[in-house]
């Protein structure tokens, strides 16, 4: 979808040069026709001046030329006559060798009529009764210096239109940039709620946005709410199953059932199971906080003390070290992310011989985590039935238990990819694939 600035920069443009090419268009059609009849009434003016230079003569009516202006007497002047009196017409020397077109009806012709050299003429012819007969005056002026100037006009107004456009563009950016202002703010603020960075928007904003940031905020409180009672229900429901699961483990293995090594065997094992699953499922639950913003992970402050925290577990004969960009910070719950990395690398840990590496890098899409060991490894037939959905992961490979599988959760809640590979040391590499979140 087109973004709001330049839509309404489209709907400007549009808007603007049809209301401009209608102007323009009709404030010089206006123009023309008001010049065409001031034009018209000096050529009518000729026209009388004319009459009034035909005279009674020696041999009857004629044109006194003395009374002619001299326009008419150079040729191809511009301005030109042309006199129908009975069987004789005059035409003025203007014309040199050449006729004016004579109109079929008196009046302005509206149409421009071609003249001597090319020129466009404008032709006014008149009627008249003098001496008893009917005379037929038709006077004439060039149009073309007219048209040129015209011509002009258009070409600098559409130069001053176009300069124009540019200018309210320009104009109508800033001030859509300055009113839009606040909805680049309240973006940056929940890409910062995604971020972990703020836990409201601001609700210092413009009337128009008042409602929607209200409503947010309003949302994001609810749901926060709703997640700290779920948390605290199931955390609750944990605790109150724990104890009663720990008389029936211990009631399993009493010298009650002494002779009954099967059936106690049989419940040791349904109770652990239920034990672990319960386990599993209320770390499963507390992950549905990852959808509200929480502390973003810092690696450079994190990983040494986690690292630090392994050795200590597992002994300073291992070499534990760690690989990340400066300054990264990935936009994940902190305690989340802590019991990511402390299952994998205390996996890792358990079967390293010597050394173990954890190495966390960015791509435009993505976040990668690699924790790799120089142990034995897994065999590569099983490490997609490691992974497999619904698989007891604790039964199936001794040492990468119940932790992998809680990592998998996670990894899935986030909408990421773990894959299990063989590390350049020979051991097992635990790739972890993380989409970036977008604003």
């Amino acid at each position: 979808m087109k973004s709001i600035q330049r839509r309404l920069s489209l709907g400007l443009v549009s808007v603007m040069v049809i209301v401009g090419v209608v102007l323009a268009q009709t404030s010089l059609w206006l123009f023309e026709a008001g010049l065409q009849r001031y034009l018209e009434a000096g050529l009518r003016n000729d026209a009388e001046n004319l009459l009034v230079a035909l005279v009674r003569g020696p041999n009857g009516v004629q044109l006194d030329e003395h009374r002619l202006s001299p326009a008419y007497q150079r040729p191809f002047s511009g301005h030109y006559f042309r006199i129908d009196f009975a069987d004789t017409h005059w035409r003025s020397r203007s014309l040199w060798d050449q006729e004016l077109p004579r109109l079929s009806e008196a009046g302005l012709k509206g149409n421009l009529q071609l003249g001597p050299e090319g020129q466009q003429l404008l032709v006014l012819r008149s009627d008249y009764k003098r001496f008893g007969h009917s005379i037929s005056i038709s006077v004439a002026q060039d149009y073309t210096p007219v048209r040129e100037s015209f011509r002009m006009m258009r070409r600098i107004g559409l130069v001053l239109g176009l300069a124009a456009l540019l200018l309210v563009l320009a104009l109508q950016r800033i001030t859509v940039r300055r009113a839009l202002r606040p909805l680049e703010t309240a973006r940056n603020q929940i890409a910062q709620l995604q971020q972990g960075q703020r836990s409201q928007l601001d609700t210092q904003v413009p009337l128009e946005l008042e409602p929607l940031v209200a409503q947010i905020n309003h949302l994001l409180a609810h749901t926060e709410d709703s997640l700290k009672r779920s948390r605290n229900a199931l955390g609750n429901l944990g605790h109150a199953l724990k104890t009663p699961l720990a008389v029936l483990l211990s009631a399993a293995s009493s010298e009650a059932l002494k002779d009954r090594p099967e059936l106690s065997q049989l419940l040791r094992d349904q109770l652990e199971h239920v034990q672990q699953r319960l386990n599993r499922e209320l770390n499963r639950a507390r992950l549905a906080g990852e959808t509200l913003p929480g502390a973003l992970f810092d690696c450079e402050q994190e990983l040494p003390g986690l690292l630090a925290t392994l050795n200590m577990i597992h002994g300073e004969h291992l070499d534990l070290s760690y690989r990340t960009p400066p300054g990264l910070h990935l936009p994940w719950d902190r305690e989340d992310l802590l019991e990511l990395l402390g299952n994998l690398l205390d996996n890792a840990c358990k079967w390293a011989d010597a050394e173990v590496r954890l190495t966390i890098s960015e791509t435009h899409t993505h976040y990668l985590l690699a924790v790799e060991d120089d142990g034995p490894g897994i065999p590569e037939a099983q490490r997609n039935q490691v992974l497999s959905r619904g698989a007891r992961l604790d039964e199936q490979v001794d040492g990468h238990g119940l932790g992998l599988g809680i990592v998998r959760d996670i990894v899935e809640v986030w909408g990421g990819v773990l894959q299990l590979q063989q590390s350049e040391w020979g051991g097992l590499k635990a790739l972890i694939e993380l989409p970036k979140r977008h604003a």
